[in-house]
């Protein structure tokens, strides 16, 4: 007989419970699946749910941006646009800045005239300036559109665009890069046969007014006068300092870790200020703030009787030119001879290179990508002058080229590329090798 009947057989009444357990674990099963089943039916309704309200919501956001909030209207970019100005002179002066801000660079200029443009009919009368005056101009670099024009000076000697953070020559005016209107206007007594030290330096705020001040030198002679004006209302700061040079000077200015240098040089000389002692001169009082302290290795190499600055006075000084380096800017030196790049940080010499006759002031660029290059060019003869770019950081010859060139011929430039590299403009007559008596086209 088989286990099973006679298991049952012998244990009847165990049958009978097995069976019973047996219903009762089905019913058990039932149940679960039965609470299973009503819990997905509820989870599917709640997922139906989000579905229906997400589409709803990006129904709403998409009908929103298409039909209620309009789109910015940007203006058409022309590729090429022409403005002309009847019976008008142009100031050498042209600055490229984003006006609008509609993220496209625009145009910036000035010219000498009775009247201003048609699209605003101002009139030098408007600002109680004899005509014809200076007016200062800004186009859309879009379309060549007037953004704003401004009669700014009975005339311009010297003009400086993007000094940030201002409150707003026989005056100095200060106008919105925005809007054209005028921040203030302060007159200014600079004296007679003087000219302007450009680029104008901005300053620490000195004196404590929120906005950062300017500092503004004028030659005369063989004397530097030394203006501080205040950036907020452009009154004057203390009095005129004076500094004595030994001739025509021009300037740079380095900026240190806590301090700032300006480098005065002549033909022959070179004479060093820091700010801390140009305010100091002006002010008759001492100050203590960021950027106006003293760097000690500098003050040890600078003759405190005369401010001369022995290292870089080497005699026929052509240029100083600052060339930014991985942590201080440092100091190109051009004399008849020698270019040599001076370290800021300890004033030793880095390189130096044989270069004679340089016809024009040293240029930045970038031959290799993000390598920072210096274009330098020199007289090799008659009408003849060679081109070199070389490398800021070795002082190696990276190119060069000789050119014929004439006397007065515009000086090189340079075009910032995407690449991180420069395109690099030269101005002169190639001659192919070989062919001396035919030159090819300038």
């Amino acid at each position: 007989m088989d286990n099973k009947d006679s298991e049952a057989e012998i244990h009847p009444l165990k049958t009978e419970d097995v069976k019973a357990q047996e219903n009762h674990e089905n019913s058990v099963e039932r149940r679960i699946v039965s609470k299973q089943s009503s819990r997905l039916s509820r989870l599917s309704r709640w997922r139906t749910a989000a579905f229906f309200i997400s589409l709803f919501l990006c129904l709403i956001i998409v009908f929103a941006f298409s039909f209620i909030i309009p789109c910015p209207e940007r203006p058409v970019s022309e590729r090429t646009w022409l403005r002309n100005y009847d019976n008008a002179v142009a100031y050498q002066f042209l600055a490229i800045e984003d006006v609008n801000e509609d993220k496209v660079q625009d145009i910036i200029f000035a010219f000498k005239a009775g009247n201003g443009s048609s699209s605003f009919n101002s009139s030098c009368l408007d600002e109680g300036l004899p005509s014809p005056c200076a007016f200062i101009t800004a186009a859309s670099g879009t379309n060549g559109r007037l953004l704003w024009e401004r009669p700014a000076a009975e005339d311009l000697e010297w003009m400086q665009c993007g000094i940030q953070q201002l409150g707003g020559p026989h005056a100095l005016p200060a106008l919105a890069l925005r809007t054209g209107e005028v921040q203030w206007r302060q007159s200014s007594d600079f004296g007679v046969n003087y000219t302007v030290l450009t680029p104008v330096s901005v300053i620490p705020d000195v004196d404590s007014d929120g906005v950062q001040d300017l500092i503004l030198f004028i030659a005369t002679g063989d004397k530097i006068k030394t203006f501080i004006y205040s950036g907020k209302n452009g009154q004057q700061i203390g009095s005129t300092g004076s500094l004595n040079v030994d001739g025509k000077a021009r300037y740079i200015r380095l900026n240190l870790d806590s301090s700032s240098y300006f480098l005065f040089y002549t033909e022959n000389s070179v004479y060093a200020y820091s700010l801390k002692d140009l305010y100091s001169a002006a002010t008759g009082l001492e100050i203590k703030l960021p950027g106006l302290e003293q760097d000690p290795q500098w003050e040890k190499n600078i003759d405190h009787a005369t401010h001369l600055l022995p290292l870089l006075s080497s005699g026929d000084i052509r240029y100083l030119a600052k060339v930014p380096g991985r942590s201080w800017e440092n100091v190109l030196v051009v004399n008849s001879e020698v270019a040599a790049l001076i370290s800021a940080q300890n004033l030793q010499t880095l390189w130096t290179l044989n270069v004679s006759h340089v016809v024009s002031e040293p240029l930045l660029g970038y031959y290799k990508p993000d390598v920072l290059a210096i274009v330098l060019e020199s007289e090799i003869g008659p009408n003849r002058k060679k081109v070199m770019i070389v490398e800021s950081r070795s002082g190696a010859v990276q190119w060069d080229l000789k050119l014929n060139s004439r006397a007065e011929s515009p000086g090189p430039a340079t075009l910032s590329t995407a690449d991180h590299r420069s395109t690099f403009l030269i101005w002169g007559d190639y001659q192919l090798p070989g062919n001396e008596t035919v030159s090819s086209a300038a």
